[in-house]
């Protein structure tokens, strides 16, 4: 335990064995299946709001915003991309597969290929929210849409698929993507009200 850094430290800490009921509930909060009813939720106050043409181009737009933030993702789990900018940061092997705190975790599932570095899922989510808050523009979802983020991120830590280094970058990702891809819409949207 000496020898772990405190990303690996902070990992352990919040992964534990909650059980089989805990693991079944992590597992669904972490798939996609669960969270349909958010995406329709978020559809459903967008057209409230702007109308049934600003629901079509906000969902292609954030199809775009989370394809964009997933593809990085990718990018930087299977090339490595990051060290070329950070020389101590190299592609890292998911907690389940990670030498060093692998036998120390509770893994529930090993169904993930080996690393983990940047999280997509975290990503996604992330951009997703961003848009999502932006669009609707009211607190309360603000917060909601927070603690979705906040729920999600964790089941990931909980399932050993990401330290919670990776979820930060994944975050960090998925924030630009989102932001980039809000302003993105608003020009569209423009776009299409003049078209009317």
């Amino acid at each position: 335990m000496a020898d772990l850094t405190f990303d690996e430290r902070l990992f352990l800490w919040l992964n534990f064995d909650g059980g089989a009921v805990m693991d079944a509930v992590m597992e669904t909060v972490s798939g996609t299946a669960m969270w349909i009813p958010l995406y329709a939720f978020i559809l459903y106050a967008v057209w409230r709001r702007y109308g049934w043409r600003s629901v079509l181009t906000f969902l292609l737009c954030l199809v775009l915003a989370m394809g964009v933030a997933d593809m990085l993702c990718g990018i930087f789990k299977h090339t490595g991309m990051l060290k070329s900018v950070w020389a101590d940061f190299p592609a890292r092997h998911r907690p389940m597969f990670h030498s060093a705190v692998r036998d120390l975790a509770h893994v529930p599932s090993y169904a993930h290929g080996p690393y983990g570095t940047v999280s997509s899922h975290a990503a996604t989510v992330v951009a997703m929210a961003v848009m999502s808050a932006a669009a609707v523009g009211r607190r309360w979802y603000a917060w909601f849409i927070a603690a979705v983020v906040l729920l999600i991120c964790y089941s990931r830590i909980y399932l050993a698929c990401h330290f919670p280094q990776d979820l930060a970058l994944g975050a960090v990702v998925g924030a630009i993507s989102g932001v980039a891809i809000y302003f993105l819409w608003k020009k569209l949207d423009a776009v299409v009200e003049k078209l009317r």
